[in-house]
């Protein structure tokens, strides 16, 4: 009965994961099945515990200090650091804003041609800006945990009408893996997202997780989430290995694979896999829009010793909102900056190692030994340094 009783209580766990499983990440798994059958299954689901381990450790540093992880920054780490932080965001936000509104608006126009990508792009941006302002977190939960049941629920459907019979009998070679190791590197880093992490710990404070008993319950919520955004991409994998879909040029890989599904399974399919991207795409969108400003807003309100709660109604928070959702849609039209691609580029491959140091740092040195890192999370943390820091260098050096 504690168990069942748990279950109904978890949440920002599947929030995260949602918000954190982009348009990269579906196009990601869908080229790699497309070119490698289901080799790299298990890179999905490694990349999903590293991200979990990560998360763990936000949630245990905040439920066991009190305060969010920025402000853990801020008071043990030099002052540089958050203005490095804060300098990325603005940089992120802009390009993932706009990434997010181009894939929403192609999810749409498939589904509903009527109008332009652009249009439809502008119109979620919009909705997005709706739901976050006049919706409480409630609200915004039950939104994302349906549009996560959609998204599983149609590609699963897809799955159970496959042939299974030609599912994994790809002749891979290690030899093709390894000439591909950037697509695994990609897998592996892409699954859970990046800076959003950081929102689980608002989110958590939204659901009324505030001391360490709230810690075991964080971690069930973390493992389900995770292990359905897991199950997810996975699928979305095993469906292009199946139909082979002969785009392998961005998210339109993810229509040309809706196309072969039609035409391999029946055409209610089509129909089906384009709402479950949708659906995908849209709660990462929804999720960044009323995550992020969070993150703006805790930044900022530290340099102004403002130390109370935030919420959405703060000034700024809804000026973080309109930042992300309204000036990145004149890139729909004007195209990215080459200058802007590489300065992201360049500072969002020092983040993962970053954060993933932090935590080893404040996990192992700053909150009281009873709930400090044991040997398996340390050597969790350990692993995802490992590996960020070889995609970052490999950031640098390519």
């Amino acid at each position: 009965m504690k168990q069942l009783r748990a279950l109904t209580l978890i949440g920002p766990g599947f929030v995260v994961a949602a918000t954190g499983l982009g348009a990269g990440d579906l196009v990601a798994a869908a080229v790699s099945g497309a070119k490698l059958g289901t080799q790299l299954l298990w890179a999905i689901a490694f990349g999903a515990v590293i991200k979990l381990a990560l998360n763990e450790g936000l949630a245990r540093w905040q439920l066991a200090s009190g305060t969010s992880l920025l402000t853990g920054w801020l008071q043990h780490l030099p002052r540089w650091i958050n203005y490095y932080f804060l300098a990325y965001l603005f940089i992120w936000a802009f390009l993932v804003g706009a990434a997010l509104m181009a894939a929403c608006g192609l999810a749409a126009n498939a589904l509903f041609p009527q109008l332009s990508i652009n249009s439809w792009a502008s119109l979620h941006s919009l909705l997005a800006i709706a739901l976050v302002l006049f919706g409480r977190y409630s609200l915004f939960e039950q939104a994302m945990k349906a549009l996560i049941l959609l998204m599983f629920a149609t590609v699963m459907a897809a799955l159970l009408a496959s042939d299974w019979s030609s599912i994994g009998s790809s002749s891979t070679t290690l030899g093709d893996i390894s000439e591909n190791f950037n697509l695994v590197m990609a897998l592996i880093g892409g699954v859970g997202g990046s800076v959003t992490l950081l929102c689980y710990g608002y989110w958590m404070r939204e659901k009324g997780w505030h001391n360490t008993d709230s810690l075991k319950i964080a971690r069930i919520d973390l493992l389900v989430a995770y292990s359905i955004t897991a199950l997810f991409g996975m699928g979305i994998m095993i469906l292009a290995a199946q139909s082979a879909p002969e785009s392998e040029s961005g998210t339109h890989i993810l229509i040309a694979m809706a196309d072969q599904l039609g035409l391999l399974l029946s055409p209610v399919f089509k129909e089906l896999f384009l709402i479950g991207v949708w659906a995908a795409v849209f709660s990462s969108m929804l999720g960044v829009w009323q995550g992020v400003p969070y993150i703006f807003t805790d930044s900022t309100a530290q340099w102004r010793s403002k130390l109370s709660k935030i919420d959405s109604s703060d000034k700024g928070y809804r000026l973080a909102l309109l930042y992300i959702a309204i000036p990145p849609i004149a890139l729909l039209y004007l195209g990215k900056p080459v200058w802007l691609i590489i300065l992201y580029s360049v500072t969002g491959a020092l983040f993962m190692p970053f954060l993933a140091l932090t935590l080893l740092y404040l996990n192992n040195r700053i909150i009281k030994p009873s709930l400090r890192y044991g040997l398996i999370s340390n050597s969790a943390i350990v692993v995802a340094l490992l590996v960020f820091s070889y995609i970052g260098a490999h950031y640098f050096l390519s």
